[in-house]
């Protein structure tokens, strides 16, 4: 803490403020994760491998771009509001503006060429560009509001809660508006309800960032890094910082599963069980698991440490996947008792997934004597936006190997394809995501602590 300005005491306003700022992010996330796929197979016409890859070789160009963003938020000197929250101001106008020209339902006549070029050119305007300039100082944020670890789990649990009130909106909410069911009684995509929503989303997105920056208070203040920027240095700090590795890692396998099943409930629910109220169901069930586990999570890491519950969580999802893809149910409520059982684990990762990053920020301070928040952000939000590209790249393709087409997407043999995907790649990283958490993940909550009160005396020796 800086001792020579005086804030205000932690409290509710902070926590409030850090679950508006994780809204405006994930109004626009979500939307991309969970319909922007489907948008483009069925309204645009452009084939699902086609999308996934471009959701791929994307993430290549964020190597660069977050990289380069963490630098520049390291480098970045702390104003009177602080270090981090002067790029919500900057940023926030154009991530939500390039967000909404993902959807141009206007272009859905033009030539297949120029629907391709669009797609790429906006997707990574938005994800590499826009959203990398405004996701890593607002992440890095939350080592500044506050040093103690209680209050930073605190923190992640508000952010958390801030995620599931935007699944809410999109995932329960939206499909009522976006879905219709056409002259064959099938239900399908409104491309042009989408763009509308998506200018909607946008817009709240930018009074979210808003708040978030006019509330914020960084009571942490950290010096300016001066040191010359080495891709080596930073690779050689990569592969021996275990604690960095295993969170880039697990990140990225959660995000692989996760969202792996969030591409595919935009296919599984209107195609296999011929029901988008279905995705508004079990996304709400999912909300409400995760706000009642919300309030008991903080008091489960102060005891039994973070990774021990973010081992159970992935074991957990793991096994409702396994279950549900060997029963093969065309039960809809079936379906949802199993997978919300699982969605537990989900719940509680989800809440406690960003105090872990922090504890990753302090453990690499203890060990370098270097405070670099922004670059490992940036590392960080690299191995999720992996697993975002990955998890939309291989449903893609996995759509492709199974002949779905907007021609084919009601047939049998594409239906059962459709389901086995939604299940064996979500099990599959859920299973890989408890390993890694037993294995590569080294930080306990007796070094989590020993880490905090060893950063205390260093700061209090400074002062």
């Amino acid at each position: 803490m800086d001792n020579n300005i005086q804030f205000r005491k932690f409290g509710f306003k902070d926590r409030l403020s850090y679950m508006v700022g994780s809204m405006g992010c994930d109004f626009l996330f979500f939307l991309s994760s969970m319909y922007l796929l489907k948008f483009y197979t069925d309204v645009m016409g452009v084939s699902a491998g086609l999308v996934g890859g471009m959701m791929m070789v994307s993430r290549f160009v964020d190597a660069f771009t977050d990289v380069a963003m963490g630098q520049i938020v390291d480098r970045a000197p702390t104003k009177a509001r602080g270090k981090f929250t002067p790029f919500l101001l900057l940023v926030s106008g154009p991530v939500c503006v390039a967000s909404f020209l993902m959807y141009a339902t206007w272009f859905r006549n033009m030539s297949m060429g120029f629907k391709v070029f669009w797609m790429f050119f906006t997707y990574l305007l938005w994800g590499s560009i826009c959203y990398t300039g405004v996701n890593i100082p607002y992440g890095s944020m939350a080592s500044a509001i506050t040093d103690d670890p209680k209050e930073r789990a605190e923190l992640s649990n508000w952010r958390t809660i801030g995620t599931q009130v935007v699944m809410i909106l999109v995932s329960v909410v939206l499909p009522t508006f976006i879905y219709y069911t056409n002259a064959d009684n099938q239900t399908v995509l409104s491309g042009t309800r989408v763009t509308v929503w998506a200018a909607i989303l946008s817009v709240v997105s930018f009074i979210c960032f808003m708040v978030c920056y006019y509330t914020t208070v960084e009571r942490v203040r950290f010096t300016r890094t001066n040191k010359k920027f080495s891709f080596g240095h930073l690779f050689k700090s990569l592969i021996t910082n275990r604690a960095l590795i295993g969170i880039v890692v697990v990140s990225l396998l959660c995000l692989l599963g996760q969202l792996s099943y969030s591409n595919m409930q935009s296919y599984i629910y209107p195609n296999y069980f011929d029901s988008a109220g279905a995705i508004s169901i079990t996304s709400l069930i999912g909300i409400v698991i995760t706000l009642i586990c919300s309030t008991f999570v903080v008091q489960l890491s102060d005891k039994f440490g973070r990774k021990n519950l973010a081992i159970f969580s992935a074991a957990i999802q793991a096994a409702s996947f396994i279950v549900l893809y060997f029963i093969h149910t065309e039960n809809i409520w079936v379906w949802t008792v199993i997978f919300e059982i699982g969605f537990v684990g989900s719940g509680i990762f989800s809440l406690i997934t960003w105090a872990m990053l922090a504890d990753v920020i302090d453990d690499t301070e203890v060990v370098t004597h270097e405070r670099a928040d922004g670059t490992i952000y940036s590392i960080y939000s690299f191995a999720r936006k992996c697993g975002q590209g990955f998890s939309s790249g291989l449903a893609g393709a996995m759509l492709s190997a199974i002949g779905y087409t907007t021609a084919t997407a009601f047939n049998p043999d594409v239906l059962d394809g459709i389901y086995n995907i939604t299940c064996l790649v979500p099990a599959g990283s859920f299973i890989a995501l408890t390993v890694v958490t037993i294995l590569m993940y080294p930080l306990s909550k007796k070094r989590v602590d020993a880490n905090t009160a060893e950063l205390r005396r260093r700061r209090q020796e400074s002062h």
